[in-house]
């Protein structure tokens, strides 16, 4: 008569069960992991692509954002755009606000030539449209909600 070997039966043994659940739960984990940090990159891409889009329409306006504070709503600077119904009721909620700073003016007058040092070649009308000009360089923030976008300007008087 032949002994049965009880070693020799068919499965999985407590060790490479754990082990294998060590393994899965490994794989998971890293899987949770990348799924947030794709899903936290994706929501910071939309808002920033929210405040360029902002951006945009406050580019396009050239009546706001110079020489003084503003707050407004986002609808203010697009009024005049043709856009559906509903993108206006959107944008009549998102508040803005819009300040100025002046950074720098350089007037053209301060480099003028002294008479005497100044050659015939140019004449009177070069001299005056040179010495009238004004240029302010400001910057421009726009605040929307939790974040913010500042454009440098140029303004020639």
């Amino acid at each position: 008569m032949l002994k049965k070997n009880n070693s020799n039966r068919e499965g999985f043994t407590l060790i490479e069960v754990m082990i294998a659940v060590v393994i899965i739960s490994t794989v998971i984990m890293a899987l949770l992991e990348m799924f947030a940090n794709n899903t936290h990159i994706f929501s910071a891409l939309t808002k920033k692509t929210q405040i360029n889009q902002y951006a945009s329409f406050f580019i396009s306006n050239p009546d706001v954002g110079l020489e003084e504070e503003n707050s407004l709503t986002l609808y203010d600077l697009v009024s005049d755009f043709p856009l559906e119904d509903s993108l206006r009721r959107e944008l009549k909620e998102h508040k803005i606000k819009i300040v100025y700073q002046e950074l720098e003016t350089i007037d053209m007058s301060d480099f003028e030539e002294s008479e005497e040092d100044s050659s015939e070649e140019s004449s009177q009308e070069e001299k005056d449209v040179n010495s009238n000009m004004i240029f302010e360089i400001g910057k421009t923030i726009l605040n929307v909600k939790n974040s913010s976008m500042a454009l440098l300007r140029l303004k020639v008087e």
